[in-house]
């Protein structure tokens, strides 16, 4: 933890970034996003979002994938 860095709750970065909570679990364990565990709450720093939001992301998929 860094005190001197602004952090969000999963929540709060969820909404801020239109991805679910679970998705920010998920980034956070995978070592994607920066922040830390307070008690089994996740915090995300502020920074490390606004970081990860700028890189481009390729989307999902698009439907049923054609049987080869």
């Amino acid at each position: 933890m860094q005190p001197n860095r602004p952090f969000l709750t999963t929540s709060q970065a969820a909404q801020r970034s239109g991805l679910s909570t679970s998705y920010m679990t998920y980034l956070l364990r995978e070592g994607k996003l920066e922040g830390f565990q307070l008690a089994r709450d996740w915090l995300i720093y502020t920074d490390s979002l606004e970081a990860f939001l700028a890189q481009p992301r390729k989307s999902g998929p698009k439907g049923p994938r054609a049987k080869a």
